[in-house]
């Protein structure tokens, strides 16, 4: 490799702008993807961390694909508070509403006491404006804004207007970006009389996970209790966004591959007497198609370098605009950006497959008498 090294940087220098070109493939594809990923892993792990709060087990309906579907009857509620082992359990009902320029804010019905209440700064009212009668709601410091709505104000949501009691900065977007109803409230505006969502599970100290787990299996024959981790692992609408993610970005890698796979057929047919001149001098087909090769891992390396960047660069950019402040990561996981790497690597691979292959099949005899 030592040997072909200056070979090769010599020709993606005579060559710069088809050089860059194929590189340029691989940046974008790079930087769509990683952006792409930033977007859906930041609001997964947003989403995630409200389930976390302060919880050792969720407990839901049992097959339902998504949460804003599962239904926890209050007895039922009521049952698992009183388990043994179990410190404190709080009702949780999620919803989506309606308000005017905006068609989708998420609401969640809680009772007084919830930890995501009191973890959250209060930068108007109190936690005791935050009852169980009237008609009163919070706001999410985010909500606030868009809605246009102060404590003491009024804010339409759905077809009914509610007073604003107070509102919280929390400290994530879904959150920050949501409606906090009194429990009751929620269950009536979203006529889900007496079920909730989900019960969040505080376990007492020693109590054991897995023998709350196998109660809640054996005395509730509707429900399923999981840990956060285990519930976020299994979840079906995180598996289909990461999915998704996954598949829209290898999409655009594609398109990559096909770029580099483009200027290194087109650098082989403009090289065919060089190629030849180097098959007479003793280069072997498999070192002339190692030459294309690394000609491609060099091109993908520096675009996924540089889409590397330019993906950063984007995700600080959108993680800083208000209308999606909370919902992108921009510090993404190790995991991910290895993972990318590795799709770089096979686009790399792919692309210079076959020209790597035409190059070593060049007869030295005939290329030389190439026009």
């Amino acid at each position: 490799m030592g040997a072909l090294l200056p070979l090769v940087l010599t020709n993606l220098r005579r060559h710069r702008l088809r050089s860059l070109v194929g590189a340029a493939g691989v940046a974008w594809a790079a930087a769509f993807m990683l952006t792409v990923l930033g977007l859906v892993l930041g609001a997964v792990t947003m989403f995630q961390r409200i389930l976390a709060e302060e919880t050792d087990l969720l407990v839901h309906e049992r097959g339902v694909a998504d949460l804003f579907f599962s239904s926890v009857r209050q007895d039922e509620v009521s049952g698992v508070a009183a388990l043994p082992g179990v410190a404190s359990a709080s009702p949780i009902l999620f919803g989506i509403v309606s308000a005017p320029d905006h068609p989708v804010v998420t609401c969640f019905g809680l009772l007084p006491g919830d930890a995501r209440l009191d973890v959250s700064r209060w930068r108007g009212g109190k936690l005791a404006d935050f009852t169980l009668g009237g008609r009163s709601v919070c706001l999410g410091r985010r909500a606030a804004e868009f809605l246009q709505a102060g404590v003491g104000g009024e804010v339409e949501l759905g077809r009914e207007r509610f007073k604003v009691a107070g509102i919280l900065e929390c400290r994530n977007g879904f959150e920050d970006g949501g409606v906090f109803f009194p429990l009751p409230l929620a269950q009536e505006f979203f006529h889900r009389d007496s079920v909730v969502s989900l019960v969040s599970v505080k376990l007492a100290a020693g109590a054991s996970k897995d023998g709350v787990k196998q109660l809640v299996d054996k005395k509730f024959d509707r429900l399923i209790a999981m840990e956060p981790r285990e519930f976020n692992n299994n979840y079906a609408q995180f598996r289909i966004l990461r999915s998704l993610a996954w598949a829209v970005g290898l999409g655009a890698f594609v398109l990559g591959g096909l770029g580099v796979a483009n200027t290194l057929l087109m650098s082989v047919f403009s090289r065919v007497r060089e190629i030849a001149v180097l098959r007479v001098c003793g280069f072997s087909r498999p070192q002339v198609a190692a030459l294309v090769m690394a000609e491609s891992l060099i091109l993908a390396l520096s675009g996924f370098l540089a889409g590397s960047v330019l993906g950063v660069v984007l995700l600080r950019v959108l993680e800083k605009l208000p209308f999606l402040q909370g919902y992108v990561e921009s510090d993404l996981p190790l995991g991910a950006v290895f993972g990318v790497g590795l799709v770089a690597l096979a686009t790399a691979v792919l692309g210079a497959a076959y020209p790597a292959w035409h190059a070593s099949r060049i007869q030295p005899a005939a290329a030389l008498r190439w026009d």
